[in-house]
């Protein structure tokens, strides 16, 4: 044993003497004859108290090692049980003592042997509900595996990661739209630093800006409309830091969010500092309609490309589709075929050719075979 619990032992030792002591000796009839402790009765529970606890740490010293050899039996015997076993019996055991008690009061009211029935029925009980305890070992630990499992999924059920939304997404406006179809879970953060920087772009003396800040202003108004507890604005503050981006990564540790934005800045400096971001352009690429190699489209040609001959179109979803040889037919309606697909940063691009100069182009060389075999 350790020199604490040597400590410990020994003090109970002392303290179970002392007051032994004081209840025992003060009764004799030796001390009472002794005229100094009839003129000084006061001294007499104070000696009982040191010579009982005298004899108790004797009897500390003497059975120290027995002590120590019944008590390493006792945590061996006890660390070989498994613990379902000690948790099955302890339970069963309480259940047993509960019940015992509870029936104890009605029959100590029996003549004669009244006074014996509670000890006969705690101990009768109590083994009895260690029995049936370790009998049902499985049951029962499966029984509480299952509550426990039922217990942690209803406490993660409502709890949804917090979200903070930074200036550019709620400029942007989509967030909105996709709050409103609740694919957002949970509460959307809005930082008062983040409120003020908007407010600032919505009192810019350029039109442009100010425009900006006022959609933003809008969005926010939009979402709170469609969901009144969905935004909650927090005041937390780092003067210390300087940008806007390095107040929000902060924000986001100190609370575990994720970040909604869609600056490719900020979405680069959050994934050095390990925080999650929920990026809206990455979102929108991946909803974006799956295009293949050969499929024909029908678009509008809207302007000149930057290759010499090219026309440029765009999808519904902004996609745009560079024509090959398709210049000459800025402001047409026409079909074309894809012929191949580019993934870029910025978003996906599609390359094609207009169909009937790829059926022309199919036919004269058609007819130059045939009349080469001629």
């Amino acid at each position: 044993m350790s020199g604490l619990t040597k400590k410990i032992i020994c003090s109970v030792f002392v303290l179970a003497g002392g007051i032994s002591g004081y209840e025992l000796i003060p009764g004799t009839k030796m001390l009472n004859n002794f005229s100094l402790f009839v003129d000084y009765r006061w001294l007499i529970p104070i000696i009982s108290f040191i010579i009982g606890s005298f004899f108790g740490f004797i009897l500390f010293i003497l059975s120290y090692q027995k002590l120590c050899y019944l008590g390493k039996k006792i945590i061996t015997y006890f660390q070989r049980i498994p613990a379902q076993n000690i948790l099955s019996g302890v339970i069963g055991l309480i259940v047993g003592l509960i019940i015992a008690n509870l029936l104890a009061y009605s029959l100590s009211f029996i003549p004669f042997i009244g006074n014996y029935l509670p000890i006969i029925l705690n101990v009768t009980l109590g083994l009895l509900g260690i029995t049936l305890g370790l009998s049902k070992r499985t049951e029962s630990v499966n029984f509480y595996k299952k509550n426990i499992e039922r217990f942690k999924k209803r406490e993660k059920s409502p709890h949804y990661q917090l979200k903070i939304l930074d200036t550019s997404v709620i400029i942007d406006g989509r967030i909105a739209d996709i709050s409103q179809t609740d694919f957002l879970e949970g509460v959307l953060i809005i930082p008062r630093f983040v409120l003020n920087e908007l407010q600032a772009i919505a009192d810019s003396s350029e039109p442009l800006k100010r425009n900006r800040g006022r959609r933003g202003l809008d969005v926010l108004n939009k979402i709170n409309k469609l969901h009144s507890n969905k935004i909650k604005i927090i005041s937390r503050d780092y003067p210390e830091l300087k940008t806007v981006d390095t107040k929000l990564i902060k924000l986001a540790k100190e609370i575990d969010a994720k970040i909604l934005t869609n600056d490719y800045n900020l979405n680069k400096l959050a994934q050095l500092e390990n925080v999650t971001v929920l990026n809206i352009n990455d979102l929108a690429n991946a909803l974006k309609s799956i295009i293949l190699p050969g499929e024909e489209l029908v678009t509008q040609i809207i302007k000149e490309g930057k290759e010499s001959g090219q026309g440029v179109a765009y999808l519904d979803d902004g996609t745009m589709i560079v024509v090959e040889n398709g210049m000459d037919n800025i402001g047409e309606k026409v079909k074309v075929a894809v012929t191949s697909i580019l993934q870029t940063p910025a978003g996906r691009m599609i390359f094609g050719r207009i169909r009937e100069r790829i059926n022309k182009k199919n036919q004269e060389t058609t007819h130059q075979k045939k009349t080469r075999s001629n």
